[in-house]
């Protein structure tokens, strides 16, 4: 084999490699910013009360914005700070009920799409990891990569390479949104296989040049 075509054999596997690891390590540029604490439509006013089996329950926030709780009925949820929304809760129920034990939290509805086990629409909360989302839908498939999750809305990839430890309230995260875990490539699969036809091409092709 001429020489020249030994050179560009190396070249081409040199650069299959390299495209590879710059494929690997692709991201999103700039800082990942901070989950909205804005009630949006679509989340959930998630309420308990102690010995108040009647209070317990998770409510969805409509398009309308307003939401019927029990014993104070129809509420203005949507466009408030989960804080002052909070507050506006606890203080309406203190006028219903004697001593009470309430805790109100915040949860988003989001779809945990691709390499998952049970992919699907989950409610996630902002004190979660991402690891606790994906325990949700089962977990990452064997050909799933957890620590590279991808963040989607209406079809557009807002954040790539979210690792299992990263925190729902550091991603500016809305109901509606995907979470979507990728595959492996064929190449990370298959790394055994690939090793070893990379070795013998390179054995021969050294072979082939220590011989002419």
């Amino acid at each position: 084999m001429p020489r020249l075509k030994i050179q560009y054999l190396l070249i081409l596997v040199l650069a299959l490699f390299a495209r590879g690891g710059a494929l690997y390590a692709q991201q999103t540029a700039g800082a990942t910013p901070q989950g909205s604490v804005t009630v949006r439509p679509g989340d959930v006013v998630k309420l308990w009360g102690w010995r108040e089996e009647e209070m317990t329950g998770e409510f969805p926030g409509p398009e309308n914005g307003v939401i019927v709780f029990p014993k104070i009925g129809p509420w203005k949820v949507v466009g408030k700070s989960t804080t002052a929304l909070k507050e506006e809760l606890l203080a309406e129920y203190l006028k219903y009920l004697r001593n009470p034990s309430i805790e109100v939290t915040f949860l988003r509805r989001v779809s945990v799409l691709g390499a998952v086990r049970e992919p699907g629409l989950y409610p996630v909360d902002e004190t979660m990891s991402v690891a606790s989302v994906l325990a949700l839908a089962g977990g990452a498939t064997d050909n799933g990569k957890p620590d590279h999750v991808e963040l989607f809305r209406d079809g557009t990839k807002l954040v790539t390479r979210i690792s299992q430890r990263t925190r729902i309230s550091e991603l500016p995260l809305r109901s509606g949104d995907q979470l979507y875990v990728p595959e492996r490539s064929w190449v990370a699969r298959n790394s055994a296989l690939v090793s070893t036809l990379l070795s013998g091409a390179v054995s021969v092709a050294i072979a082939i040049i220590v011989n002419n």
